[in-house]
């Protein structure tokens, strides 16, 4: 399965489990909340946004940018910049991204990408 099918199947199974198709922001939100490692009902803005760097970082940490600091007080993951993310255009950025996500699930073992 190429990078390509693999993030359509994430997709897919995303929609499936959800009930609706899911853009970056919120694969980016989901993942944040699984990395919090708690659900709530309802999160903030704030919270949201904070979710969605936790993710980002988690996404990146691999790659060597971040690393995981600690957790703070009330629970939540707190990560340290290593390095600069490299400067890329809007289009590079989603490549990137997408390319994090799929490695994620499949570290993670989220998803079997074994099927056709």
């Amino acid at each position: 399965m190429t990078n390509k099918d693999k993030w359509k199947y994430i997709l897919e199974q995303l929609e499936e489990q959800f009930g609706k198709k899911l853009d970056m922001n919120a694969i980016l939100l989901v993942i944040g909340i699984r990395e919090l490692g708690s659900l709530k009902t309802k999160f903030t803005k704030e919270e949201k946004v904070r979710l969605m760097h936790i993710a980002v970082c988690r996404l990146f940490s691999k790659a060597g940018y971040y690393e995981l600091a600690g957790v703070n007080s009330k629970g939540w993951p707190e990560w340290k910049k290593l390095e600069d993310l490299p400067f890329v255009d809007v289009f590079e950025q989603e490549s990137l991204l997408r390319q994090q996500i799929v490695e994620y699930f499949e570290d993670e073992e989220i998803y079997e990408f074994n099927v056709q």
